[in-house]
């Protein structure tokens, strides 16, 4: 990071590792946007697609070797946006180099993985960040005010049902996401996790799961169906439905408390929904432009100094100890191995 002369640091200079979709829209844009934040690399292994990337971007380097990108001396911190499967791999060397990593959710296909990847940037004394960007995002900021503010009492419960209608794929052209071997699981694990490191976020750490998964489609290895129950370490219980068979679209988590309910969606921008006894109140509380940015901006903060991200491997660690203890035992019935 550049260094003032009393070696406060006032800029972190970013690396990309895997420069593909999410990159174009989601975090690349956050990376540039952020206050003292600088994008000066990129990588993929097709060097034509990462030089393209950087010519469209104004990247000043671009590379088509993860190593390379890691020693640049002028890469402060790296952001690894490659599918689950190299997550463990890549943060190890990032670390090795001395330098913060930031990685794209879920951390890793396992929570085996993630501890390692944890224990990883302990012993090089650097931090661990984890691409959960609901955290910060503005909508659910007010969520979790609301919530603190005792807007429906005590929290008591919370459902989560998120349905989505079967992607159309090709047997032999399946997306990374429901290839168990490259992302950990199928949706669930994709899309699922961000509403459970959400809840952990607004609620606190859960204690107890337990659950069920299935393919009943048949139409990837991975599971298309999950069901589970919870419990958060203050008492609040928790039901989930993850359907990816279905006809429809649906996407709604809802907390009740002691007085009132607050219904929203993870992955839309339709008002909150509050209830009381006052009646119902709709918010508005749309996207940001740019997604990651909120979250991108806390990184940055902590690493100069003047702030703290609430996104870390070990808040990202809980989500993944979730997913493996309902995907046990259908990793186990399809001899799926990591």
């Amino acid at each position: 990071m550049r260094r003032s002369s009393r070696h406060q640091p006032t800029t972190v200079r970013w690396g990309i590792l895997g420069v593909g979709d999410v990159t174009e829209r989601k975090s690349g844009p956050g990376l540039r946007r952020a206050d003292r934040s600088e994008l000066v690399a990129v990588m993929r292994r097709d060097g034509a697609k990462a030089a393209d990337y950087a010519r469209r971007h104004g990247v000043p380097r671009w590379y088509d070797d993860a190593d390379a990108l890691i020693a640049d001396p002028e890469v402060d911190a790296v952001y690894i946006a490659t599918p689950p499967d190299s997550h463990r791999d890549l943060t190890l060397k990032v670390a090795a180099a001395g330098k913060p990593v930031y990685v794209e959710k879920p951390m890793a296909r396992t929570a085996a993985e993630g501890e390692e990847m944890i224990a990883a940037c302990e012993r090089a004394g650097v931090p661990l960040f984890v691409a959960y960007y609901r955290r910060a995002m503005p909508r659910f900021v007010t969520v979790k005010g609301l919530l603190d503010d005792g807007a429906i009492g005590t929290p008591r419960a919370v459902s989560v049902r998120t349905q989505g209608v079967p992607g159309m794929w090709e047997p032999g052209h399946l997306p990374w996401r429901v290839q168990p071997e490259i992302s950990g699981g199928g949706l669930f694990v994709d899309l699922g996790s961000h509403t459970l490191d959400l809840l952990d976020h607004l609620l606190g750490p859960i204690g107890a799961v337990s659950g069920v998964a299935a393919n009943h489609a048949g139409r990837y290895p991975a599971e298309d169906t999950v069901t589970a129950t919870f419990v958060f370490t203050s008492g609040v219980q928790g039901v989930g439905l993850w359907a990816f068979d279905a006809t429809e679209q649906r996407d709604e988590v809802e907390i009740v408390g002691s007085a009132g309910s607050l219904t929203f969606s993870s992955f839309g921008t339709e008002p909150l929904v509050l209830r009381t006894a006052d009646g119902e109140r709709r918010i508005e509380a749309p996207y940001p432009e740019v997604v990651q940015q909120p979250l991108i901006q806390t990184v940055v903060d902590e690493l100069t100094g003047r702030g703290n991200c609430p996104s870390t491997g070990a808040s990202a660690l809980r989500t993944a100890r979730f997913v493996d203890t309902v995907l046990a035992v259908y990793r186990a019935e399809h001899g799926i191995t990591f």
